[in-house]
């Protein structure tokens, strides 16, 4: 009875879940994507992080809550300050002091809303909204001073990979994110990636479109992707592309991953609410060429996204003190009825068993 008892007791201590599917009728909220990818044949000077949604929200070359790491060909960690946050001040601008009332020129691409670009990614950001592309940063004192001061800087070195982690929040509704070599901008309302400071060489003029096409094969797409979830983590949740890792041995790589986002809502015993989502994911992998044969298109890794309709809410009961105490009756009174019919079996067993020893006597 005791073993009964104490499953009972566990039983009632433990937490039911109750899965409802209804509409998805939530306005207005962002979505946060979180990522942890490695590209160990991927410099991260060459790489950008962009974000764009039907809605026609673009997130140019994302910097404010990505974090790159430069790794050797063998994983480790490449110098002192490989780990930095994407458009973050390099520590010898910090050394210099500066006027905090400053105004410094945009190199024509002033604003009635942006007069000012005291610092490089000011001038860089006043480019892209004014479709440009920065060609040199010599020519920029504000990059200079902060070390970033050449075209140079943005070649892939040999055998450099990168690790991108990090999170972006964007406009709930479909859209991509992707990661590709270059730095891109806004021009004609088109989406471009500026890579000429990437090139690896000249352009062969009695067969351009190969030497294109070599030097597009020059950037390996190889990836590892440790991460990537939509929402807030929910502990014990395995999301479809953790662990997920992506050859490419041809170069010029043009990976897109096609997901199908599930709003889900965790509601717990303490009325605390999680929003996060739940996705699928399908793979389709090409090898771009521009020798007269094949795909063209920008080497990267998409994640191209469409969030449902419908949402999924889990919601945390208890159950009732009431089904426990009934359980505990049952179990007492199923020990006591069973103990009975035990004892009255062996009662009139041990009768019969005498009446038949007294019948042999006699």
């Amino acid at each position: 009875m005791t073993i009964l008892f104490l499953s009972e007791l566990s039983y009632y201590l433990t937490t039911d879940t109750d899965t409802t599917l209804l509409v998805d009728t939530s306005r207005g909220l962002k979505m946060k994507i979180n990522f942890n990818i490695t590209f160990p044949r991927l410099a991260c000077s060459g790489m950008s992080v962009d974000a764009i949604d039907v809605s026609g929200e673009q997130h140019l070359d994302v910097e404010h809550t990505i974090y790159k790491r430069r790794l050797d060909p063998n994983g480790n960690q490449m110098g002192d300050d490989a780990l930095h946050v994407l458009g973050s001040t390099p520590t010898n601008a910090l050394m210099q002091p500066l006027d905090p009332k400053r105004c410094e020129s945009c190199y024509g691409a002033e604003t009635a809303e942006r007069k000012c670009c005291n610092t490089c990614e000011d001038v860089k950001d006043a480019y892209r909204k004014k479709g440009w592309a920065l060609r040199d940063p010599a020519t920029v004192e504000q990059c200079k001073r902060e070390g970033i001061d050449t075209v140079e800087k943005l070649k892939p070195l040999p055998n450099e990979g990168c690790l991108v982690y990090g999170h972006i929040e964007v406009n709930r509704v479909a859209g991509n994110f992707h990661f590709a070599p270059g730095h891109s901008s806004q021009q004609s309302h088109a989406h471009v990636h500026d890579i000429q400071g990437l090139s690896l060489g000249a352009i062969d003029p009695t067969d351009p479109l190969k030497s294109v096409d070599n030097f597009l094969k020059s950037f390996n797409m190889t990836h590892n992707i440790d991460q990537v979830s939509f929402g807030e983590p929910v502990p014990g949740v395995v999301n479809p592309l953790d662990g997920v890792s992506q050859l490419d041995d041809k170069g010029a790589l043009m990976c897109k991953y096609y997901i199908k986002i599930v709003p889900t809502v965790y509601q717990k015993l303490n009325d605390v609410v999680t929003h996060t989502n739940q996705y699928s994911v399908t793979v389709h992998k090409t090898w771009l060429s521009f020798g007269g044969h094949g795909e063209s298109g920008l080497p990267g890794v998409f994640f191209v996204y469409e969030i449902s309709p419908m949402m999924v809410k889990y919601t945390e009961t208890r159950r009732s003190f009431m089904h426990f105490l009934t359980g505990v009756c049952a179990i007492v009174g199923g020990v006591f009825t069973v103990a009975g019919l035990v004892d009255s079996f062996v009662y009139h067993s041990g009768k019969a068993i005498q009446k038949m020893q007294l019948g042999k006597a006699l």
